[in-house]
């Protein structure tokens, strides 16, 4: 049964398929979250998408199982609402370099994180900003009120919407996710949604910021295929050493 769980997780997750969509929420004020970044992957034979967001001028944010195969490209779109219209306020940068957290796991995505060095710097606008992340002693609390936003799919058997979605969600007890989750961890993961309401995140929406009050908490990693929750984030504070560490390295520097 363990073994069945992963599976099902991953046939949501893989990165040769579709990422984590919006279930329950409403459509954002346009450009009212200036970090959000829409990712275009390609690979080998297909494109997909995932969510992101913008943490430096230089570099984002996503889950480490977005990258896909070893040859995809990766465009990361700034700026968006609607994803479907050239917006004049969208910046669209192709990335330099993907690169996954070490000691992540693709068959149980333990270590869910990944930073992408874009090939330039972002121009910082009213619709283009960095958000903030976690400082080492920030907790995330049951019952706090966090939100997800994308532009993944709608709900089961229904389509992307072209306009950026968000919904609020509550973050849950441990022990909400660790027995639905055989690999879930309280060190490095976030469980929240609340599982007597439908709102969730779903397929597309991988990537993105579980954002509470205003600072990128998590990271939409994974959950269940039917799109209940609680779902799993990767928690961001447990991570800030590697983040720091990587985007002040000098083989990574090289943006214009």
């Amino acid at each position: 049964m363990v073994l069945l769980l992963v599976l099902l997780l991953l046939a949501l997750l893989s990165p040769t398929g579709e990422a984590a969509k919006i279930i329950g929420g409403h459509e954002a004020k346009p450009h009212s979250s200036p970090y959000m970044a829409y990712l275009q992957i390609q690979t080998a034979d297909k494109i997909f998408i995932c969510g992101g967001f913008l943490v430096r001028e230089d570099f984002a944010l996503t889950a480490a199982h977005c990258q896909g195969s070893l040859c995809s490209s990766i465009n990361v779109t700034l700026g968006a609402h609607n994803i479907m219209d050239r917006e004049r306020t969208q910046q669209v940068i192709p990335v330099r370099r993907a690169i996954p957290h070490p000691r992540y796991n693709d068959k149980t995505l333990a270590n869910d994180i990944m930073l992408l060095q874009l090939m330039r710097k972002a121009n910082v606008t009213t619709a283009v900003s960095p958000i903030s992340l976690p400082r080492d002693w920030d907790t995330v609390n049951p019952g706090m009120l966090c939100s997800v936003a994308g532009w993944g799919h709608l709900g089961v058997n229904m389509p992307r919407p072209d306009k950026l979605q968000e919904v609020e969600l509550e973050v849950q007890r441990a022990e909400e996710c660790s027995y639905r989750y055989p690999y879930y961890s309280t060190t490095t993961q976030i469980c929240a949604g609340d599982p007597k309401e439908s709102k969730s995140f779903f397929k597309g929406d991988s990537g993105g910021p579980l954002v509470c009050n205003g600072v990128a908490q998590g990271i939409v990693s994974f959950g269940k295929t039917d799109g209940t929750t609680p779902h799993v984030y990767t928690r961001i504070s447990s991570f800030l050493s590697w983040i720091q560490t990587t985007m002040t390295e000098d083989k990574w520097q090289g943006s214009d």
